[in-house]
């Protein structure tokens, strides 16, 4: 009796990944509602039988396991290391352990990080740059640089026979739900907060990689998080849009408030733009998923940040989020400050000074000492006005035509 689950997911090919449902945070920053996985993929040619990727540290045993459900794990040829962040490589060691003579192939920035993470001997490390194919009888990869896609070694590996395009972290969503996109109902939403999260800073590099597949067959993308992408035109297309980045008329604000000032401010706004038509994404600091920040994000044109002064600068979580900003570089152009203190101010000016380097526009600021007065709102107004105009000047034709991913 077979122990384990190892789907064939095109004649030859193998799902021997793992689903983390338990795993709730990742890079002690993103939180996962819905888990994850660690996607790898046996390849089974006529000759030649290669892994293409790894599992995450703790799951040797079962992926081991699933592996000798199709061959003899010791009679393994060649593990494909497309990405040398441990989540995708970290088995390594235990596979070249057992796997005596299998052969690990990377390109050459990834050959150096095999030697410093996982002790990989040089002697069994073959390098592959751009276009190199590898043939394991009746079945041939191709390999395609894609640095940046989220490190400096990460490639992609094509199996021609098939049309797989294995892209490793490009394309993934987290979720341990399903095997399929055709099995998650919010894959797009989750694959989006994904992009957002990791590779939007990393968007032209994300482009230059699109290109670089444009002219593949591809019938079915696997990543190395998330569902395989069986209809991979749905999710190429989001990635042109994300990549691009394509806005709508929308506006992000995200704010902290201690004794409610703030927030009677952020109410404001929030009413202001929606007069206006203006999509409203709203997150309360205290208690908003980072995740689905990263998510609006991808595809907002403005932010407004709302923060108390707190010792003469913004709230903590208010400056966590404005570092978020800065780090994930999202195609924000706009973005306005409100901020209330009740014996001295600063806030905004600290705010200014973290966003400075992001080129966003600020349109308006308004610091307030105690609860806002009529006047106060009024102002609050005028700057949502001048915000909504901004975001309908833009004008970008694409907004009107681009799904609404």
């Amino acid at each position: 009796m077979k122990k384990y689950s190892v789907p064939e997911i095109s004649e030859g090919v193998y799902w021997v990944g793992v689903k983390d449902w338990n795993r709730t945070m990742f890079d002690a920053l993103i939180p996962l509602p819905q888990g994850t996985t660690y996607n790898a993929y046996l390849v089974k040619g006529k000759e030649k039988t290669v892994l293409i990727d790894t599992v995450n540290p703790g799951f040797e045993k079962e992926l081991g396991e699933k592996i000798g459900q199709v061959i003899d794990l010791a009679d393994l040829d060649y593990i494909v290391m497309n990405h040398a962040e441990p989540d995708h490589a970290g088995t390594i060691p235990y596979i070249i352990k057992v796997s005596k003579e299998a052969s690990l192939i990377t390109t050459e920035k990834g050959a150096k990080m095999a030697k410093i993470y996982y002790n990989v001997p040089e002697k069994r490390i073959k390098t592959v740059k751009d276009g190199d194919i590898i043939e394991l009888g009746g079945k041939t990869l191709k390999f395609i640089e894609a640095p940046w896609l989220h490190w400096p070694e990460t490639m992609f590996t094509y199996l021609v026979d098939n049309k797989i395009l294995f892209s490793c972290d490009f394309f993934g969503s987290h979720t341990a739900f399903g095997l399929y996109d055709e099995d998650v109902e919010e894959l797009i939403p989750l694959a989006k907060r994904y992009f957002g999260e990791i590779m939007m800073p990393f968007k032209n590099m994300g482009k230059k990689a699109l290109e670089k597949v444009k002219e593949l067959e591809i019938e079915i993308i696997a990543p190395s998080h998330g569902p395989v992408h069986k209809n991979p035109e749905r999710i190429l297309e989001a990635y042109r849009t994300w990549t691009a980045g394509e806005t709508r008329e929308k506006v992000i604000i995200v704010y902290v408030s201690m004794w409610n000032s703030t927030q009677a401010m952020i109410k404001t706004m929030v009413e202001t733009l929606l007069s206006e038509g203006i999509e409203v994404s709203l997150y309360n600091l205290p208690t908003a998923d980072i995740g689905d920040i990263a998510r609006d994000l991808v595809d907002s044109r403005a932010i407004v940040l709302g923060t108390p002064t707190v010792l003469a600068g913004m709230h903590p979580l208010a400056i966590y989020a404005s570092y978020l900003v800065k780090a994930l570089r999202p195609p924000l152009k706009y973005g306005a400050v409100l901020s209330s203190y009740g014996w001295g101010g600063g806030a905004p000016r600290q705010a200014l000074e973290i966003l400075g380097p992001t080129k966003i526009e600020v349109v308006g600021t308004l610091e307030i000492n105690g609860p806002p007065s009529a006047d106060d709102h009024q102002k609050v107004i005028e700057i949502g006005k001048q915000l909504s105009n901004k975001i309908k000047e833009m004008g970008n034709a694409a907004d009107r035509t681009v799904k609404r991913f």
